[in-house]
C-alpha cells in the first residue's frame, strides 16, 4: 500500500507542478478546468494538496529509499507524458 501511494503522490507531483507553474506565471496550458491561469493555478495547487495527503498515508519509514525511488519513478512518468503527449495531446 506504501508504494501505490507514493506512486500516486509522485504522479500528481508530476501533474501539478507543470499546471501550477503555467497559473503563477499567468501563461495559458490546457487543464479539465479550463486554459487560463487562475483555473491552471487551481489544478497545480488541488494536485500539490492531494500528494501531500498521500504522503501523509504512506508509511514512508517503512522504507524510505525505496518509497522515495518511487516517488521519483511517478515525478518521471508524468514529466514524460507532459513533455510528449501533453494535456489534451497537444
Amino acid at each position: 500500500m506504501t508504494l501505490l501511494l507514493c506512486l500516486l503522490a509522485g504522479l500528481c507531483i508530476g501533474n501539478g507542478l507543470p499546471h501550477f507553474i503555467k497559473g503563477i506565471t499567468k501563461e495559458d496550458y490546457p487543464s479539465m478546468l479550463g486554459n487560463g491561469p487562475v483555473p491552471n493555478l487551481i489544478a497545480g495547487w488541488s494536485s500539490l494538496t492531494i500528494a501531500a495527503f498521500l504522503l501523509l498515508a504512506a508509511d514512508l519509514g517503512a522504507a524510505p529509499a525505496v518509497s522515495t525511488a518511487v516517488i521519483s519513478l511517478g515525478v518521471l512518468a508524468m514529466g514524460l507524458f507532459h513533455a510528449k503527449v501533453g494535456a489534451f495531446g497537444r
